[in-house]
């Protein structure tokens, strides 16, 4: 018993360090549901990660945890001295999640949304929502955020350079709007 545990923190530390489909492979033994195309950075899956569902074409960065228990009922223990409270989580297609997210249970995330960073995330969000906040609300539709992409000042085609090859490119241009 206490080997198994060992080994299976051991193996959890081993694949936080490894690439996403490391991530993903590790997190679909666990039980979560994950389509094609993804991209994973994080581990923070909850205990029951059978609870979660992701589309196609999703994007989760590092340190954004998914959470399909509520422990809050701890606090009525007297009353409810065995229950314990879950919920689901089921996220669309083509879903960005940013940095240090926190997905809580009972949360749907429609298609083509995008979860700014730091934002805790429950209940319904339609598809085409940018969410933010804490608590998170949808702020504004997909169609405004692309504009605002499009004429970002800060939007270089650096997207397929090695590090090396986009920093020459990234500091004269910020360089030149100083």
């Amino acid at each position: 018993m206490i080997f198994n545990n060992l080994t299976k923190r051991i193996r959890r530390f081993i694949v936080s360090h490894l690439g996403s489909d490391a991530k993903i492979k590790y997190l679909r033994e666990q039980g979560v549901k994950i389509g094609k195309d993804c991209r994973i950075d994080s581990l923070l899956f909850s205990t029951e990660p059978y609870l979660i569902e992701i589309g196609n074409k999703v994007s989760i960065a590092n340190g954004s945890a998914l959470i399909t228990h509520d422990a809050s009922i701890t606090c009525f223990r007297d009353e409810y001295p065995n229950s314990d409270l879950f919920g689901t989580i089921k996220i669309g297609d083509n879903v960005f999640v940013g940095l240090n997210s926190m997905i809580l249970p009972n949360t749907v995330i429609g298609n083509n949304c995008i979860i700014g960073a730091g934002s805790v995330v429950r209940g319904k969000f339609p598809d085409n929502s940018i969410i933010m906040g804490n608590p998170a609300k949808k702020i504004m539709d997909v169609k405004i955020h692309k504009m605002l992409c499009k004429n970002n000042p800060g939007r270089l085609e650096t997207r397929n350079l090695s590090d090396a090859e986009k920093k020459p490119i990234v500091m004269e241009h910020f360089n030149k709007m100083r």
